[in-house]
């Protein structure tokens, strides 16, 4: 072992134990804590009397097609007519949203047409002022909410602390119309559970969440990420709470088919690598728990591809030594496994897990390739309407 070159071996153990903290020691520590240190709230129901005025809020581009959908399920809450408004914000749309939205604009659906795109961010910075009620419930056109949802969300709204809510985003199979929520999506709920807990939750599901209007402020036109920003600025601001609560439900199909995906995944990466200079005080041991959960669940997990970049390369130089060989042989396999089970249709059972390779791997390249859209000032803020 003497014999390894000092510099390849430390970046390997390094570039290792941050990969592996990442993805498998933090949870495990934040499911500790939050079990020894953390706090079950469950708020009551609160009667219609005392129900807050709320609006929600929907942006949307080009979304001819399911926007009708989006505004008989918002027309389904089950909340009092007098404390519910409706707003349907269009950012710039070259179809038919506007010319749907207004036909239900005697049921009281509020149309807030843009005719320039701007992105998402612009349209909420300029629309949650114009709104009515205490509390804004943001969603998007293809994201349908339970009739219960607002009344789980605003429950939480009678604490004075509490800034923001996070409701509970289930994936949906479009073909068969099952939960498809994978072994992914189930460990980021997870995650959310716990930090949630701990008063440490970080950011939002942009499809379901509730802030108080009087906590809102404009973030910055060019935001690629606007649900992970808004409620941290609030929080960086005002002190705020942000809660999770999984009763709160909405859901919305899977990407059509893996490149609209990837593009996504690689959006949210590009806008990771921006809300790190925009929420870096998050890092500040005097902000509590927020400050692990963000180092660790965030800013760890954005650093990955380039670690996992230099564990592999360190793996080569270290290559002669047989235990290191053995290792390189399995990165090997680890990523011809990613690529083939990427291009061969999998129909055996057993075979299925082996897609979490497949998983990981395209996670961390659309990290990667978010890294550099970012680096490179091509993301922009105005989103791009995912294949449906």
């Amino acid at each position: 072992m003497d014999q390894l070159p000092t510099f390849a071996l430390s970046v390997f153990v390094i570039s290792a134990a941050v990969i592996l903290y990442a993805y498998v020691g933090y949870p495990m520590v934040i499911w500790v804590l939050a079990r020894l240190l953390g706090r079950t709230d469950n708020p009551k129901a609160v009667p219609d009397h005392d129900l807050p005025t709320i609006s929600v809020l929907i942006a949307a581009y080009n979304e001819d097609t399911i926007i009708q959908q989006r505004i008989l399920n918002a027309l389904a809450l089950d909340y009092p007519v007098d404390k519910l408004e409706i707003a349907i914000a269009t950012d710039g749309c070259t179809d038919r949203t506007a010319d749907v939205v207004r036909r239900y604009t005697a049921q009281d659906i509020r149309l807030v047409e843009y005719p320039e795109r701007r992105g998402k961010a612009t349209v909420l910075n300029d629309s949650i002022p114009r709104l009515r009620g205490e509390i804004v419930i943001l969603s998007d056109a293809n994201t349908f909410t339970d009739a219960d949802a607002a009344r789980q969300l605003v429950r939480w709204f009678n604490d004075s602390d509490v800034g923001a809510v996070c409701g509970r985003l289930i994936l949906i199979d479009p073909v068969s119309g099952r939960n498809a929520d994978g072994v992914y999506w189930k460990y980021e709920t997870f995650l959310k559970r716990c930090e949630g807990r701990l008063g440490a939750l970080l950011g939002a599901n942009g499809g379901i969440y509730a802030i108080r209007r009087s906590a809102f402020q404009p973030i910055s036109a060019d935001t690629i990420v606007d649900d992970f920003v808004l409620p941290l600025e609030a929080r960086l601001r005002t002190g705020c709470r942000i809660v999770f609560d999984a009763t709160a439900v909405a859901r919305e199909d899977t990407a059509a088919h893996v490149g609209a995906e990837f593009h996504r995944r690689a959006r949210i990466g590009a806008g990771g690598f921006q809300s790190v200079g925009r929420l870096w005080r998050l890092l500040d041991p005097r902000q509590g728990w927020v400050a692990f959960t963000f180092l660790s669940h965030k800013v760890l997990r954005w650093l990955c591809p380039f670690f996992l970049v230099a564990l592999l390369a360190s793996n080569l130089a270290l290559a002669p030594h047989p235990l290191f060989l053995a290792a390189l042989a399995a990165q090997v396999v680890f990523y011809s496994v990613s690529a083939m089970m990427a291009i061969v249709p999998v129909r055996q059972k057993a075979l299925k897990p082996l897609l979490l390779a497949t998983m990981f791997t395209g996670m961390n390249l659309a990290l990667m390739v978010g890294f550099w859209r970012w680096l490179s000032g091509t993301q922009s803020g105005a989103w791009r309407r995912t294949s449906r």
